[in-house]
């Protein structure tokens, strides 16, 4: 199988630009600060951390999953299953260790203080699903390219994966506004933009609910989920309570904040 980057390309450019028109015509919450300044520093963000995975990290998810098919490594190298089986399997586990992965990093203080880059934005639109601290970045792909290698995840399943996540980023972090009866529907399938934005609410034991990205069921199975922002969606508060100036969102704010602000997370 071919490299997948420009697959990857086009899926973000098309599920971006169909989640910003959808949030612009139909926006479920007023936004609160200047929506191109945010946009402008958001995408710096992921310039940077584009350039930066690219620079440090000598193989991606996709590449590590080729070599450990090509070495015969890991658990689903081994096993005598379908490979339709093996692809829907890694993708699952690959989802409920995201989810994992997002509790820890709201769990250990100075996990917390990198992924809070991401929750101090001061509303959640499309572009926030992509704002994330270098560090945790970095981190990130570490963690993914290692679980690739134990378990022995197919490429495809790579890929298909992180098409799911990004696109699924993108749309749970919209704001978009769905008909009340089919959010309530959807949830208990996949993360909505409503079971999402509960998560970015600045009181504390919101924020410490609804971890997953793509497959709702983790939440509800490990007892995280929380159906509504005690507000509600119209006076819910977005961010955190100790940043709360807007002049944070600026590209090198972002950067610095984990080493500027001290105070440890409490679940």
């Amino acid at each position: 199988m071919q490299d997948p980057s420009l697959l990857r390309l086009v899926c973000f450019i098309v599920a971006f630009g169909l989640c910003a028109l959808w949030e612009q015509h139909f926006p479920r919450k007023t936004l609160t600060q200047s929506k191109w300044f945010r946009w402008g520093n958001n995408f710096a963000l992921v310039t940077l951390n584009s350039f930066l995975l690219a620079t440090l990290i000598p193989i991606a998810a996709f590449q590590a999953a080729v070599i450990a098919q090509d070495n015969q490594w890991g658990v689903f190298n081994t096993l005598s299953l379908p490979k339709e089986l093996s692809i829907l399997i890694c993708v699952l586990l690959l989802d409920c260790a995201i989810y994992l992965q997002h509790l820890v990093f709201h769990r250990i203080p100075w996990l917390w203080k990198l992924h809070r880059v991401h929750h101090a934005d001061l509303d959640i639109d499309v572009t926030t699903g992509t704002r994330f601290h270098p560090i945790e970045m970095i981190l990130s792909m570490l963690i993914k390219v290692a679980l690739i290698f134990v378990l022995g995840v197919p490429a495809l399943a790579v890929v298909i994966f992180e098409v799911v996540l990004n696109v699924s980023a993108m749309f749970n972090h919209s704001n978009g506004r769905l008909p009340l009866w089919f959010d309530k529907q959807l949830r208990k399938v996949i993360v909505t933009p409503d079971m999402h934005r509960v998560h970015h609410s600045v009181i504390v034991k919101e924020t410490h609910s609804n971890f997953g990205f793509f497959l709702s069921v983790w939440d509800i199975w490990f007892k995280t989920y929380r159906a509504q922002p005690k507000l509600g969606h119209d006076k819910v508060s977005i961010g955190v309570p100790e940043i709360r100036d807007g002049k944070e969102q600026r590209l090198d704010k972002l950067i610095t904040q984990p080493f500027r602000y001290n105070q440890k997370n409490k679940n």
